[in-house]
């Protein structure tokens, strides 16, 4: 079977011809990929930056995490799973065996080995995972917004890192894929107003109008300050939430917010950013880190997408053959789409 590969350390990923996996062992179940996004990461892993060198160790390996699929076989020990499910990877796969999984508490796991990174993930025909990393999408559910059950997880977990309450005013940072369900998981949260900024993201700023959202901010036509001052005249925000991974942000996002407001930081930075502790300190504010959601999330946004489907199927702007995989990428890295879907099923076009 086809597969995106990253083969050896350095820039690239090959498309490559494989074995299909081995029948599951036992806590295993063997997946029919249906969508697999392209993220970020995948982009990182692709470059080869500084922050994603870790997963040398793990090559070759088949990249892609966000995916969903439908089971194919069933390993022995399984349960609570049948053959023909729909179901969204979770692709943090914990050990099992250090003292935060034996204490019942995986998502404090010291030894977690990501799919689609340190193990073989979605841009393939089919998928190996452990049974306890699959969560059930149910009937009505598309495969390709299942697919998304991931980094809206990531959207998630930074609207309640930030503690986003009814009435607050939400500046939002980088309007891809995640900032995209950022600004959707705010004004779930009550969020009296959401404003979310870019630069040079016409397509995306699109898809936002789509979803119903109308502050938005282009600072590649005034720059930051410029672009934030109109918004910051009467009051400044209650929350701002990073999505970019540009440390240039982080000074002008911090003189965003309001005295005890709180900066939230998703976006992996490839280089320390420097921080006016300070100003911080003064202004009563708080930095606050948001990666990985809990476990426990996953149920509570994939209820949230059998209400909100046809929103969130704005963000999908692009469908990809897995033999055209690639293209997808740089479509991703262009900033022409929002969520690029590599469909193994999908054929070339002629």
């Amino acid at each position: 079977m086809q597969s995106l590969r990253k083969l050896k350390p350095g820039h690239g990923l090959d498309l490559q011809d494989i074995a299909p996996p081995p029948a599951p062992a036992a806590g295993e179940v063997l997946l029919k990929v249906k969508s697999a996004g392209v993220c970020g990461t995948d982009l990182h892993i692709d470059e080869w930056t500084a922050s994603y060198h870790f997963l040398a160790p793990a090559l070759p390996v088949t990249v892609g995490h966000e995916f969903s699929g439908v089971i194919e076989l069933l390993g022995s020990g399984v349960s609570g799973l049948a053959a023909g499910q729909l179901v969204a990877v979770r692709p943090s796969v914990v050990c099992g065996r250090c003292a935060a999984c034996l204490a019942g508490q995986p998502d404090a796991c010291t030894s977690r080995r990501g799919i689609g990174v340190m193990r073989d993930g979605g841009f393939a025909p089919y998928a190996l995972v452990p049974a306890r990393n699959c969560v059930v999408i149910p009937a009505g559910i598309d495969a390709e917004v299942a697919a998304m059950a991931e980094p809206l997880t990531v959207s998630h977990e930074a609207v309640r890192t930030g503690g986003v309450k009814p009435g607050d005013r939400v500046l939002v940072l980088g309007p891809g894929n995640i900032g995209q369900g950022i600004a959707i998981f705010a004004r779930a949260a009550g969020a009296r107003q959401v404003v979310v900024a870019g630069h040079g993201d016409a397509a995306r700023f699109e898809v936002l109008r789509k979803m119903g959202f109308d502050d938005l901010i282009d600072f590649a036509a005034t720059g930051m300050d410029a672009g934030l001052a109109p918004w910051l005249k009467d009051s400044k925000f209650d929350v701002v939430i990073e999505a970019t991974g540009a440390g240039a942000v982080i000074k002008p996002a911090m003189a965003a917010l309001k005295i005890h407001g709180v900066l939230v930081i998703t976006g992996i930075h490839a280089a320390p950013v420097p921080i006016d502790l300070t100003a911080l300190v003064r202004q009563h504010q708080q930095l606050r880190g948001s990666y990985r959601a809990p476990e426990s999330a996953w149920p509570e946004v994939v209820d949230f997408m059998r209400g909100h489907q046809e929103t969130l199927r704005h963000m999908i702007t692009h469908r990809v053959p897995l033999s055209a995989a690639y293209e997808g990428f740089a479509l991703a890295r262009s900033k022409v789409a929002t969520k690029v879907m590599v469909q193994p099923e999908l054929e070339a076009a002629p």
